[in-house]
């Protein structure tokens, strides 16, 4: 057991299995004391059990850490609100929380259904607002404590997953959110882009050439959680961890911008536009094209 977490009360949503059990099992081995969460669904997040996240504590417990679970579902209100009040109940407070709990329903954007979209947001954005929203009233008045959300470099865009694109996207943006709006309580946050070998990954159509296992995500996980990130002023940032790599995402900004003298036209518009402000280039455009030689070929294609 170390001490990196010393003292400290987690919650992990997700926990049951991949990274969100092996941040919950790193936290644990780090001294917190851990709300294991997870609704116990399959990858297209039907089939719940709550053994899934039983099965998580006890693991814990035999390694001689804390921990209590919860297996509500966070995509509702009052799950996100049970898990941080399980927090309280067990411990007396709450330091951190780490909101992995996703699902993946693939489909082409025009053939995507109401029924395909809605759980797939509901999950990721949702069940991250729903913990974040009940945390941040208790680390508010505690004047202390580290939100974590889970993105993924498909926030860029995705062929097939605009359900799963879109809502990391949203998380980048909730946690952003959060750690300008929270920072004079002393409450960070931050948000992680893991990729490493999952039950999620698994399914992904191309060869991943940066990949890792989930204890390399759930290190940099401890990490943020630490009294270190904070004393070094790590929030609002989106991080990367792909096995031996760690990187940082840049900030959203303008590029270029160009002023009108006098009211803007089409054709005006039309006249400067490409040579005065122009396009920034999506970085997936060429990864999909390099997909869509290799499958010509009958190739797996690298990312």
């Amino acid at each position: 057991m170390g001490n990196f977490l010393a003292g400290r009360v987690v919650a992990v949503t997700g926990a049951g299995r991949g990274i969100g059990r092996a941040v919950a099992l790193a936290a644990a081995a780090e001294g917190a004391r851990v709300v294991v969460n997870d609704y116990g669904v399959s990858v297209d997040g039907v089939s719940p059990t709550s053994e899934v996240a039983e099965a998580v504590v006890k693991e814990i417990e035999a390694a001689g850490g804390e921990a209590v679970a919860v297996a509500d579902d966070v995509s509702t209100m009052a799950g996100g609100q049970r898990v941080v009040d399980a927090a309280v109940s067990a411990y007396g407070r709450l330091d951190g929380v780490v909101c992995v709990a996703g699902i993946l329903r693939e489909r082409m954007l025009f053939n995507m259904t109401e029924e395909e979209w809605d759980p797939v947001v509901a999950t990721h954005l949702k069940g991250t607002f729903t913990v974040f929203r009940a945390a941040s009233a208790v680390m508010r008045e505690q004047r202390a404590g580290t939100l974590i959300g889970f993105t993924s470099g498909n926030h860029q865009g995705s062929v097939s997953q605009a359900n799963y694109s879109a809502a990391k996207g949203g998380v980048i943006s909730l946690v952003r959110s959060a750690a300008l709006g929270l920072s004079r309580y002393g409450v960070t946050a931050n948000a992680v882009a893991p990729v490493a070998r999952t039950r999620m990954s698994a399914n992904v159509p191309m060869e991943l050439t940066e990949i890792g296992e989930p204890e390399d995500v759930a290190a940099l996980v401890v990490y943020l959680l630490s009294d270190a990130a904070r004393e070094q002023g790590v929030t609002g940032q989106v991080y990367t961890a792909a096995g031996p790599k760690i990187a940082v995402w840049a900030q959203p900004r303008e590029l270029r911008a160009v002023y009108a003298e006098g009211p803007w036209t089409p054709e005006r518009i039309a006249e400067v536009l490409p040579g005065s402000v122009g396009v920034d280039p999506m970085p997936m455009s060429e990864r999909v094209e390099a997909m869509a030689r290799a499958a010509a070929r009958k190739e797996r294609p690298n990312a």
